[in-house]
């Protein structure tokens, strides 16, 4: 028999307490077209601001399981949870007894999932008492450490020209003079170098200014190589930095072996593209800062999709909630990708604490990039600045009139966080990079504010 559950454990499933205040809205019986229920799945139709009514399910053979065609991207939704909140309260109005074409689908495509992950675990586990081929594997390495060193080799001559022939050069070369290079570093093993090098491709035409954010560009990939050149010289967090920027992964396996880091993780903000070598290659990033330690921790995901249909890699973990649980940091000069070893709770975020102004920063960024100079992103979190607008384009502004540049490249409307801030100092967290603040996340009147992800 499926469990019981009560108004008051359904509740805490909700992602926060606004969620809990709309999905009580939304349980009124002419809300919902159809209702039902088979004692181990529920489902109903939920008729919302648009034509067609939302398809809702719950699956309460797990712990349970939520399904909902709505945009939102709260998980549950309001509508999952103001369906199980009917259900606890009124289950005699779920009259349907026959599931409908789309829930089947659905718990067939879990049933598919669960298939193939339990497929992987039993491949895991039988391959974990095979004895490791050395040779094939130190064959490998080789083969691999052979067509990096020619990469290296053929992109100092490039570089060598690109200098030889001046910066002034490059205006008239369109995006093809960096996605060929790129893709022969790719071809290479050094996918790292090769996505840096398609980014430079717009610099030359971002205005004043671009020679010398384009030779610090061009300086860092020097410097990467170089440093790669002499590897074996270098500490092992910087060799493992060198390798990891220019493509080589680490087996997360092996850092969850490791010891980590408990604190109260705040989620800053997040975003989701594509990658720039890989169209197919969905990126998603999720900045957290430790409310105790203050460190910072960029959370990355990544999975094949198609680009219009994309989704959030993580729906579990939302903007402006804390995260009470232990993270694993990658092996690094400056600690900054990590991964969840356990999490024990998720909380709503109301005292929290905050970077001070734009001084406070320039001195993280110039710590960061003194310990690794190809550090691409930065996580940016700001308190008592001003959005500020001229012919120019669009700043921050903080007490002490420093300003940074807003990043426009996602296209955001910036009148709605400078309407959020009603003109007055405002808190707000984005990603430092190319020497502009991408803006994620604006918190004002209590609430967090998403912004940047183009697949909202």
């Amino acid at each position: 028999m499926p469990i019981k559950w009560t108004v008051e454990q359904i509740n805490a499933l909700a992602p926060d307490d606004a969620s809990v205040s709309a999905a009580k809205k939304l349980t009124k019986l002419s809300t919902w077209q159809t209702l039902g229920y088979d004692g181990a799945l529920a489902w109903g139709e939920c008729q919302g601001s648009g034509k067609d009514p939302y398809k809702t399910g719950v699956d309460l053979t797990e712990s349970p399981a939520f399904k909902c065609s709505c945009p939102s991207q709260k998980f549950p939704c309001k509508h999952s949870l103001a369906l199980f909140l009917l259900l606890a309260s009124q289950e005699n109005a779920f009259t349907q007894k026959d599931l409908p074409a789309w829930m089947v689908e659905w718990i067939e495509k879990r049933v598919k999932q669960a298939e193939q992950k339990a497929k992987r675990e039993a491949t895991k586990t039988a391959n974990q008492g095979k004895p490791v081929d050395i040779e094939k594997q130190a064959k490998r390495a080789s083969e691999r450490e052979a067509k990096v060193k020619a990469g290296v080799q053929e992109l100092e001559i490039w570089l060598k020209d690109i200098m030889r022939q001046g910066l002034a050069s490059i205006q008239s070369q369109n995006y093809s003079f960096w996605d060929k290079i790129a893709a022969r570093m790719v071809d290479a093993q050094i996918p790292g170098i090769g996505r840096m090098l398609r980014e430079l491709a717009g610099i030359s035409t971002s205005g004043d200014g671009w020679q010398e954010r384009l030779l610090d560009r061009i300086s860092r990939i020097h410097l990467l190589i170089e440093g790669y050149k002499r590897l074996e010289t270098l500490p092992e967090d910087f060799q493992q930095d060198i390798r990891s920027f220019m493509g080589w992964t680490q087996k997360q396996e092996e850092l969850l072996t490791q010891s980590g880091e408990q604190d109260n993780w705040l989620v800053l903000g997040q975003t989701i593209e594509n990658d720039p070598l890989n169209y197919n290659l969905t990126i998603q990033r999720i900045w957290l800062q430790g409310q105790n330690s203050k460190k910072f921790a960029l959370i990355l995901n990544f999975a094949f999709s198609n680009f219009n249909n994309a989704k959030p890699l993580d729906e579990s973990i939302e903007t402006g909630t804390i995260i009470v649980g232990e993270l694993i940091f990658f092996p690094s000069a400056y600690p900054l990708r990590a991964l969840f070893k356990t999490r024990q709770t998720t909380i709503k975020a109301d005292n929290f604490s905050w970077l001070a102004d734009i001084s406070e920063f320039l001195i993280y960024y110039t710590k960061a990039i003194s310990q690794i100079p190809w550090l691409e992103r930065l996580p940016i979190a700001l308190e008592n600045v001003r959005f500020s607008y001229d012919d120019k384009g669009w700043r921050l502004v903080d007490k002490d009139g420093y300003t940074l540049n807003l990043s426009e490249t996602y296209n955001i409307n910036f009148w709605q966080p400078l309407a959020l801030s009603g003109g007055y100092p405002i808190k707000i967290f984005g990603e430092w990079y190319l020497d502009k603040v991408s803006l994620l996340t604006v918190y004002a009147n209590n609430e967090f504010y998403s912004f940047n992800n183009m697949y909202r």
